[in-house]
């Protein structure tokens, strides 16, 4: 499952970057109408799940090629999975179903947060032996999750204070997700001290 996002960082910095993206919009728009809250979280959530499931799919041609650990990529991709449908879903959602009221939006947005969160919570346990910052991952879920339950028991507050909310939320998810998406990529590298000795030749 390392293997798999180290070779697709770049999608999970774009989910980053989306969420950041949307926190600001939500933050320096904060007269935003529930119509357009519904819509910006709807591209929102639909960007972040085809991304993870792009993330999901991306190893296939390592899984092809019969790399030792093939056999239990799919059973280890299945929290990818898993979250990019909910994302999808959830953007769906949002998006056809634009009159949708604050309440329900509310709902929407705080079960899809605590859905994705534990499931990167889940991630993160998996990967504590394979990779250092796997709480850079299992923070993102916290967030999520926390952000979801804060909705969940202040279901009263103002359309202003939730959009608020929903933009600091979303700005420490996508950072958070930015720096993970780096330390992918660090990974992904390989080792030019490791290339080098490889490619010694052999001598008589």
């Amino acid at each position: 499952m390392l293997e798999t996002l180290s070779r697709q960082w770049w999608a999970v910095a774009l989910r980053g970057v989306a969420a950041v993206l949307f926190g600001v919009l939500a933050l320096v728009w904060p007269e935003i109408t529930v119509f357009a809250l519904v819509i910006a979280f709807g591209a929102y959530a639909l960007v972040d799940g085809v991304f993870t499931l792009i993330t999901a799919f991306g190893d296939q041609t390592g899984e092809r090629s019969g790399d030792r650990d093939g056999r239990r990529t799919p059973g280890r991709r299945a929290w990818l999975l898993a979250r990019g449908i909910a994302g999808v879903l959830a953007g769906v959602i949002a998006l056809i179903w634009p009159g949708i009221t604050a309440l329900a939006l509310l709902w929407v947005i705080a079960v899809w947060a605590v859905v994705t969160g534990l499931l990167e919570i889940v991630a993160a346990f998996h990967l504590r032996k394979e990779m250092r910052r796997e709480w850079l991952l299992a923070l993102s879920g916290a967030l999520s999750v926390l952000f979801g339950v804060l909705l969940i028991v202040w279901p009263t507050a103002g359309v202003l204070t939730l959009v608020v909310l929903i933009g600091v939320a979303a700005i420490a998810f996508g950072v958070t997700l930015l720096m993970l998406g780096l330390r992918l990529r660090q990974m992904g590298r390989p080792d030019p001290a490791a290339t080098g000795h490889h490619r010694r030749p052999a001598t008589t």
